[in-house]
C-alpha cells in the first residue's frame, strides 16, 4: 500500500463567483482507506470532490491527489475512477450494458477509436466485479435503478483505478436498495488496496461501513472515525440544532426537529 495520501487538502477555499463554497479545508485521506464525505445538501461535498479532481480550482490553499496537484496528474489521472452525482447518460438510448462500461476506457483509447475485443474483455471483467456479467448484452434502459448504478461503477472500475470516488450514488434509490449498495461497496473495498471515497448525506447507513468520515458544512466540521466524530456537536454544526443520531435496530438514523426540517438533506 502506498504511503502517499490519496488526497490532501491544505487550507483550501473554493468560491462560485464570489460566493464561498468551501472555506479553509485541511485533511488527508490515506491510500487504501474507505472514507465517507457527509453533510447536508449545499454543504460542499461535490465541490470538494470536483476540486480534488481538478474540475474546480481553489482560490486559496493547495490540493494534492495521489501525490500531485490535480492539474499535473498526467497519466495518473487514468488511475482514478469517478461516478458523478448526475451521470451524463441518457438511459433511454439503445445501448447495451457492456458498451456503457467500455465508455470508461475512452480516456485511454480515444473517443472515436474502435473498441476492440480486448477492450470488451476488460469491460466484461469490470461487470463481473459488480456481479452484472449476466446482463452484459441487456439494454441499459431495461435495468432497475440499482442495477444502473452498478453499471456506472463498473464503467469507473474498468480502468482498474487506485482511487474510486462515488458521488451520491443512492439519491434515486429506495432505502432497501441504497443499503444493499452500500454493503456491496464495502465488500468491494475489502477485495484489495483501492481507496474508496463515498459522498453521501446518508449518515446512518454509511457510518456502518467506512473507516473514517469528513463532515462538511462549507468548513470541515470534523473528521475521523465515525464513532468519534458523530457527536451531537458535529451534527448540529452540519444540520442545525435538534439533529440527533440514535440507534434503531442495526442501522442508526438521524432525526432533525421540526423547526430545523428545512435544513435536513433531501
Amino acid at each position: 500500500m502506498s504511503s502517499t495520501p490519496a488526497i490532501e487538502f491544505d487550507r483550501v477555499s473554493v468560491r462560485y463567483d464570489r460566493l464561498p463554497a468551501l472555506e479553509d479545508i485541511s485533511f488527508s485521506i490515506p491510500s487504501g482507506s474507505f472514507w465517507g464525505i457527509i453533510g447536508a445538501n449545499g454543504s460542499g461535498k461535490s465541490t470538494l470532490v470536483k476540486t480534488a479532481l481538478g474540475l474546480l480550482q481553489p482560490y486559496e490553499g493547495e490540493v494534492r491527489t495521489m501525490g500531485f496537484p490535480p492539474a499535473q496528474l498526467g497519466q495518473q489521472r487514468a488511475r482514478i475512477g469517478y461516478v458523478p452525482q448526475y451521470a451524463e447518460l441518457d438511459f433511454s438510448f439503445p445501448l447495451q450494458v457492456i458498451d456503457v462500461v467500455a465508455m470508461g476506457l475512452y480516456g485511454k483509447i480515444g473517443l472515436f477509436r474502435r473498441v476492440t475485443r480486448e477492450h470488451r474483455r476488460m469491460a466484461l471483467d469490470a461487470l463481473k466485479r459488480v456481479q452484472m456479467e449476466d446482463l452484459a448484452d441487456r439494454q441499459i434502459s431495461e435495468l432497475s435503478g440499482g442495477q444502473r448504478q452498478r453499471v456506472l461503477i463498473a464503467r469507473a472500475l474498468v480502468v482498474q483505478p487506485a482511487l474510486l470516488i462515488l458521488d451520491e450514488l443512492t439519491a434515486a434509490l429506495d432505502h432497501g436498495s441504497a443499503e444493499g449498495l452500500y454493503s456491496w461497496i464495502n465488500a468491494l473495498h475489502s477485495e484489495g488496496e483501492m481507496t474508496i471515497i463515498l459522498v453521501t448525506h446518508d449518515i446512518g447507513v454509511v457510518s456502518q461501513y467506512v473507516d473514517s468520515i469528513a463532515c462538511l458544512n462549507r468548513t470541515l466540521v470534523a473528521h475521523g472515525r465515525p464513532k468519534d466524530v458523530l457527536s451531537g456537536d458535529s451534527l448540529e454544526q452540519m444540520y442545525g440544532c435538534g439533529a440527533v443520531l440514535f440507534g434503531h435496530g442495526e442501522v442508526p438514523h438521524m432525526v432533525v426537529s421540526a423547526r430545523d426540517a428545512d435544513r435536513q438533506p433531501e
